[in-house]
């Protein structure tokens, strides 16, 4: 089998909630995504998305994703897409860096391979290692009062799990911090996500101001080195994200006891290939994951779904339906969010079919 052509489709995905915020002042409210189609000549077509949060999260946006698969697509053809591990050395040889790029290529590969194995993708993952995903929410950067107020509004509909913006001035994230605490069960998970946001000193009031909450502290600075310092004076659990980019990352991150979960992004690390990679070797660390990605709709709710299902459920701290945060649907048989759980599809590869009318025409043929 032999990768014919790859075609590239720009698609806006609203929010629901018209606007999502994290920290440092940062936004988006529509989503920039790409869906990428992998056509081979067995006539099988596999399906991956890539939607960068924005450009202020990571090293990588919505404009870079079209750009770079402009640059790659063309030294893919030809290639049989079930040669994984040939497929992704190839795409590193000829395109340094950008996993990103990469990683829409990668997961519509993976599709392929389940669709010619008649095999879904979980199978191919390792296997069903739980029934079914538990979820947690994002909760957008408002004020303290208005965001715990979202977050009893998303346990009402049967989230338990619940991830926290904060990463603005530390007063005002130590009360948001007490504020969604206070609301919640004594068995709910709470995250607060700084995304980089505090700078040492914060990072140490409000691990201080909160050392009494059962609550997670997630990427409370820019770099390694400061998030390591944070975590060594703080006795609360810990969870890095932005800083772990790679398997490098992640081995250094398990010989510093740098964290006890990390946040485990397909598109961000380069797709299912390099994502299981780093999966297993957090399995073999002991070391949880939220299984996730930066954003997207339906395509990328169902990979995440894919590789959290084959995760261990120990393993698999939570995981995202980013389907659901949106108004627009872009593919019919993605996993959909009941009682804050998801589960993956049957169906052979990721068992999604695209909304040609939704996707529209292609903006990259190769």
């Amino acid at each position: 089998m032999k990768i014919t052509a790859i075609k590239a489709y720009q698609v806006d995905l609203p929010l629901k909630e018209g606007r999502y915020s994290w920290s440092n002042g940062n936004y988006v409210e529509v989503f920039d995504a790409t869906v990428v189609a992998v056509e081979t000549d067995a006539g099988i077509t596999g399906w991956g998305e890539c939607c960068p949060l924005g450009s202020a999260y990571l090293p990588a946006y919505a404009l870079g994703v079209r750009s770079g698969l402009a640059e790659i697509a063309p030294k893919v053809i030809g290639l049989d897409p079930r040669d994984l591990g040939v497929l992704n050395r190839h795409m590193d040889a000829v395109l340094r860096g950008h996993p990103y790029v990469k990683a829409a290529i990668d997961v519509a590969c993976w599709d392929i391979l389940g669709k010619s194995s008649g095999l879904p993708c979980y199978q191919l993952l390792g296997g069903k290692a739980q029934d079914k995903i538990h979820l947690y929410r994002a909760i957008s950067q408002i004020e303290p009062e208005a965001m715990a107020g979202n977050v009893a509004g998303y346990r009402a509909e049967g989230y338990t799990k619940f991830q926290l913006k904060v990463g603005a001035d530390a007063d005002s994230d130590i009360a948001r911090i007490r504020a969604a605490r206070a609301i919640l069960q004594p068995s709910d998970i709470l995250v607060a996500d700084a995304n980089t946001g505090w700078t040492m000193h914060e990072a140490a009031r409000v691990v201080n101001a909160v050392r009494d909450l059962d609550v997670y502290i997630e990427q409370p600075s820019p770099t390694y080195e400061e998030c390591l310092a944070t975590r060594r004076r703080s006795s609360l659990p810990f969870v890095l994200d932005e800083v772990i980019g790679g398997v490098g990352d992640l081995m250094r991150g398990i010989a510093d006891g740098a964290m006890d979960v990390i946040n485990l992004k397909i598109s961000k690390v380069g797709g299912l290939t390099k994502a299981r990679q780093m999966r297993d070797l957090c399995i073999a660390a002991g070391i949880p994951m939220t299984i996730e990605d930066t954003w997207g709709g339906d395509i990328v709710t169902a990979t995440i779904a894919h590789l959290a299902q084959s995760t261990p459920a120990e393993f698999c701290f939570s995981a995202t339906d980013f389907n659901s945060y949106g108004t627009k649907d872009i593919a019919t048989g993605a996993p959909k969010r009941v009682e804050g759980c998801m589960q993956a599809s049957d169906a052979p590869g990721l068992g999604v079919e695209p909304i040609m009318a939704a996707l529209g025409a292609p903006v990259l043929e190769v």
